[in-house]
C-alpha cells in the first residue's frame, strides 16, 4: 500500500443543490447564507418552512410544510439547511451533494444560548419572531442530538452523493478559509 494522501472534497465538486444536515445549532443556516452568496444559489432555511412566520416557532400543518419543501427542491439550484428527515428521501434524490455538521453538544448549547440571548437578526431565523431560551430546546440539544449522532452517522454513511463531514467547529473554520467563504 503507497502512502497516497486520500481525496478532499471541494464545495465545487458537490454542485448547486446542496443539504447541510447536522445538529440543532451547528452553524447549518450560517453556512448555508456564505455558500449561496459565494456561489449565487439561493439559501432555503427549513426552520422557516416549517413554522408560521410571526408566530413562536409554531408549526405549519404539515401538508403545508412538505409542500413548501418540494416546491423549493424543484428549482435549478439551491443550499437548503435542516434535517427535517420526513422529506430527507425527495431532498436526496434532488441534492447534487450534502455537508454534515458535527460540532459537539457543548458548542451546540453554546451556540443557542448565544443566539437567544444576543443575537437581534441571525441567519435562518424566524420571520417577526425573536428566539428566546426555551427548555424544551436545550433538553433537544442536551439529550435528544446526543442519542441521535448514531442514527444521523448512518444515514451519511448511507448517501451515495458527494459528500463533506466536518466534525468540529474547528474543522468548519478551516472549511469556511479553504473554500473563500465569508460569514
Amino acid at each position: 500500500m503507497t502512502g497516497s494522501v486520500p481525496h478532499i472534497m471541494t464545495l465545487d465538486e458537490l454542485g448547486p443543490r446542496l443539504c447541510i444536515l447536522g445538529p440543532s445549532n451547528s452553524g447549518k443556516s450560517t453556512l448555508a447564507v456564505a455558500i449561496g452568496r459565494a456561489r449565487g444559489l439561493p439559501p432555503v432555511h427549513l426552520d422557516q418552512l416549517y413554522h408560521r412566520p410571526n408566530t413562536d416557532w409554531q408549526p405549519r400543518p404539515v401538508e403545508e410544510f412538505v409542500a413548501l419543501h418540494d416546491a423549493a427542491i424543484a428549482d435549478a439550484g439551491w443550499v437548503m439547511d435542516g434535517n427535517y428527515s420526513r422529506c430527507l428521501p425527495q431532498r436526496l434524490e434532488r441534492a447534487t451533494g450534502v455537508i454534515m455538521l458535527n460540532v459537539s453538544t457543548p458548542t451546540s448549547l453554546f451556540r443557542y444560548l448565544r443566539r437567544s440571548w444576543f443575537e437581534r437578526d441571525r441567519r435562518g431565523g424566524l420571520e417577526g419572531a425573536r428566539d428566546s431560551v426555551k427548555w424544551g430546546m436545550i433538553r433537544h440539544i442536551t439529550v435528544t442530538t446526543p442519542g441521535n449522532r448514531r442514527r444521523n452517522q448512518e444515514t451519511f454513511d448511507r448517501i451515495v452523493l458527494p459528500k463533506i463531514r466536518l466534525e468540529t467547529a474547528r474543522d468548519l473554520v478551516r472549511f469556511y478559509r479553504s473554500e473563500g467563504l465569508e460569514r
